[in-house]
């Protein structure tokens, strides 16, 4: 199969992956459908960061907190006990994004100039920081309690090939949308001219600045648009959660996120997804069908849970990626050796040499096999 039949077969399945499933199941699905999408945008987010352009980052809940409750307090009507503009929820949702991304722009100059373990220390402080200003600042976010998102559509049905659409059926296509437009645009920003600069910046800072990189403004830029992202997500997790408190954004899931591009492959866009999808669906169906599966006990009893268990494959999936194929497991291959081929234990081309030289040149035989001898010696 050509390469552009290959494409067009792949459109034709996302196409049909994004519009088939509100026409055939039902609520539950669709629901988690849509905290995929929520999820899977963020992962992208940090993989852009942390995979293409080399900087570790765990600040990724801080970026979540402040784009989901900017949209509460934009979207939320007027007038009630906490703060709300009342605002067009679709205006609400960019803001959240933006302000996410402006809250990376002042944290990039203080990552353009950390790197590695150093980077990843400062970007914990930032999500301590924040969990404080969030748990302190109840007008905006209803302290410890929290506060309730407005709903990103209306619950007006709309009939459709006498198939009713209600709230989550929307959703489900806005968080569907969402996410190709998220995927198509990084895996454009990877392979053109911006991602060759990060992933040089990450691979080799001076060979960057020797080929004239701005490397700070490159980092800035990353980190401007991962909190882009990570803003996004945060603004769709409220929405599917129906509510924000501050400890939903804790440092546990920047950790969650961190985990999904390190399962899916860091660097890699749709690895990013796979891995959202991963961690993200595991303890729901996990806990969904507890009930027909004999090896988890209910929450309170002392045995397994459904959290537990997910915790578990998450943790053992990941020691697997790294010890394994660290490229994560959207890119395993199976290696195939044609027949008559030589294996990797073979000597390079540089060391061979051509039948009958020991027949020819006896004393160059002799010259290597001293050499080999005295390397070994040392």
């Amino acid at each position: 199969m050509s390469e552009r039949a290959r494409a067009t077969a792949g459109w034709v399945a996302i196409g049909l992956a994004v519009l088939a499933p509100p026409y055939y199941l039902d609520e539950f699905w669709l629901r988690l459908g849509f905290s995929v999408a929520a999820a899977g945008i963020g992962a992208i987010g940090l993989t852009l960061l942390t995979g293409v352009a080399g900087q570790l980052s765990l600040a990724h809940a801080f970026f979540l907190g402040v784009g989901a409750v900017t949209y509460c307090v934009l979207a939320a009507p007027a007038g009630g006990d906490l703060v709300g503009l009342g605002l067009p929820t679709p205006v609400a949702a960019v803001a959240g994004a933006l302000l996410a991304g402006l809250a990376g722009l002042a944290f990039s100059p203080i990552a353009a100039r950390l790197r590695h373990i150093y980077l990843g220390i400062a970007s914990i402080a930032l999500v301590l920081i924040g969990q404080h200003v969030l748990d302190v600042a109840e007008p905006l976010t209803g302290g410890f309690n929290g506060r309730r998102a407005p709903g990103l559509v209306g619950d007006t049905v709309t009939v459709v090939a006498q198939v009713p659409f209600g709230e989550y059926e929307k959703l489900w296509y806005i968080g569907a949308a969402a996410l190709v437009l998220a995927a198509v645009f990084a895996r454009n920003l990877v392979a053109g001219r911006v991602g060759r600069a990060l992933i040089l910046v990450r691979d080799s800072e001076p060979a960057a600045a020797a080929v004239g990189i701005p490397i700070q403004s490159y980092k800035a830029l990353a980190f401007v648009l991962s909190s882009m992202y990570a803003g996004l997500a945060g603004v769709f997790y409220a929405v599917a959660i129906g509510s924000v408190a501050p400890q939903s954004f804790a440092l546990d899931v920047s950790v969650l996120y961190l985990v999904m591009i390190v399962i899916g492959g860091l660097g890699s866009v749709g690895g990013a997804i796979a891995g959202a999808a991963v961690v993200t669906a595991l303890p729901v169906l996990l806990q969904e069908y507890a009930a027909d599966l004999p090896f988890l006990a209910e929450p309170g009893s002392g045995g397994v849970t459904a959290s537990h268990a997910a915790r578990f494959a998450f943790g053992t999936a990941v020691i697997a990626v790294v010890l394994v194929r660290a490229r994560g497991f959207t890119r395993l291959r199976l290696r195939r050796t044609p027949p008559g081929s030589t294996n990797a234990s073979s000597p390079s081309p540089s060391g061979r040499r051509r039948h009958g030289d020991h027949r020819r040149h006896p004393e160059r035989v002799q010259r290597e096999g001293q050499r080999t001898e005295l390397r070994l010696d040392r």
